[in-house]
């Protein structure tokens, strides 16, 4: 089924998108939206601060400040007929890159949720569909792949193993992370404390399916400069994340608490206070051998609270939208050359590295 307005708008990374695109095909929107978001940010004034300078050496007085209906007005009068592949990739890039599930959503997020604003971004949201680039964003997860090796080709690696072994030590450490937290954490909902965030184990075999495009898309990057595509055949049982249903379906079958170990960080990023599970991993591994996350499913659902049940709700965190990881021992490596992959210092383009 194709994503339709709704849907890419039903999501906050979704929502960034089409506010990223908006900024990048007009100069007076980004300047409205710096700053709009920067009075909605909570760190406003203190981890986000805004410094003006004249070329006189004397503080300029401040500009007018615009209004969430005129920025709405600007981003609804956009011409879209010629949006490219390239800026929406950009813009979902950097949706991507602006996720964050450890503390409140920052004010660029907080503008595109503002009703009149998701409005006027509706009108973004069907350019961006009629593009070529959305058309693979309900794509299943693919037999030929790659897995990313954050390292150079000066430190080969092979894939990882083990699966189950793996996945059982995961399961082990939640299950006693969430005792520890339970104990340790503040019942203050709104205590400054944090810990895992994440909702999907590491460790396993985690593969893409489109270089160097799969590079750039990474939540919570630590600014890779150096990377390994490692191409890989991979077939089994896969779950597909499209829709809500799937991931609380998977949720229902296979619940693990973390309501003490998450509870503070998803507060912050969701607003919603009560009890959290996730997918029980291990157990998921003996009904499936690998679960991808489409990019439409990704839009849509990366940080909301998903309903479970009555009073129980999840959260997919620290997933890559078009990611499949791998729960069983079914991927190979395919035996064709590694490639070798580089960007310079502050540089979002990745370049394939001569002899490859």
């Amino acid at each position: 089924m194709e994503p339709n307005v709704e849907q890419l708008l039903g999501g906050p990374r979704g929502r960034r998108l089409c506010l990223e695109l908006a900024m990048e095909m007009d100069q007076d929107i980004r300047i409205a939206l710096f700053h709009l978001g920067f009075n909605l940010d909570p760190g406003a004034g203190r981890s986000r601060k805004m410094l003006t300078m004249s070329p006189y050496g004397e503080a300029p007085p401040p500009p007018p400040e615009p209004t969430v209906n005129e920025l709405a007005a600007m981003i609804t009068s956009l011409d879209l007929t010629g949006i490219t592949n390239g800026q929406v990739q950009k813009a979902l890039e950097r949706a991507v890159d602006t996720a964050r599930y450890w503390q409140e959503p920052d004010g660029e997020d907080v503008l595109a949720a503002a009703p009149a604003t998701s409005r006027a971004l509706a009108h973004v949201a069907g350019g961006v569909l009629r593009t070529s680039a959305a058309e693979s964003w309900t794509r299943e997860s693919q037999v030929r792949q790659w897995a990313i090796d954050w390292r150079s080709s000066e430190d080969p690696a092979p894939l990882p193993g083990n699966p189950r072994q793996k996945l059982a030590e995961w399961a082990r450490n939640q299950r006693a992370g969430e005792v520890r937290a339970a104990w340790e954490r503040p019942a203050d909902i709104r205590a400054n404390v944090g810990g895992e965030w994440w909702s999907i184990p590491h460790g396993l075999i985690q593969t893409v399916a489109r270089i160097p495009e799969g590079l750039s898309l990474v939540e919570d990057s630590l600014g890779w400069e150096e990377a390994t595509t490692i191409a890989v055949s991979g077939t089994g049982r896969i779950l597909e994340i499209r829709t809500e249903e799937d991931w609380t379906k998977l949720c229902r079958a296979f619940p693990l608490e973390v309501t003490a170990s998450r509870r503070h960080d998803w507060f912050r990023t969701t607003g919603r206070h009560g009890r959290w599970v996730i997918p029980d991993w291990e157990r998921a591994s003996s009904r499936w051998d690998a679960v991808h996350l489409t990019v439409v499913g990704y839009l849509r659902l990366a940080g909301r609270a998903l309903t479970v049940d009555e009073g129980t709700a999840s959260v997919i965190a620290g997933w890559n939208p078009d990611s499949t990881f791998w729960l069983n021992d079914v991927v190979r490596e395919s035996g064709e050359p590694r490639q070798h992959w580089h960007r310079e210092h502050n540089q979002d383009e990745w370049e394939l590295a001569s002899g490859d």
